[in-house]
């Protein structure tokens, strides 16, 4: 179920354009902002990973120097 951006909503219908485009258009963007918002989630999980990882290969690097 998609919800609907109701700013964008009133926007396109003040514009003048139908209201069941207007319905779709803001459905489209309410589906672009759920996606990007999974994609943001994945990237905090590739930055632990990375993190971790770095850190398991300099923590042997700096215990053998001290």
């Amino acid at each position: 179920m998609s919800a609907i951006v109701k700013e964008v909503y009133d926007a396109f219908l003040e514009a003048g354009v139908s209201e069941q485009k207007s319905s779709e258009a803001a459905k489209a963007i309410a589906n672009c902002d759920t996606e990007f918002h999974k994609i943001e989630t994945d990237l905090l999980i590739l930055k632990w990973m990375v993190g971790l990882v770095i850190v398991v290969e300099i923590l042997p690097i700096l215990k053998s120097l001290f």
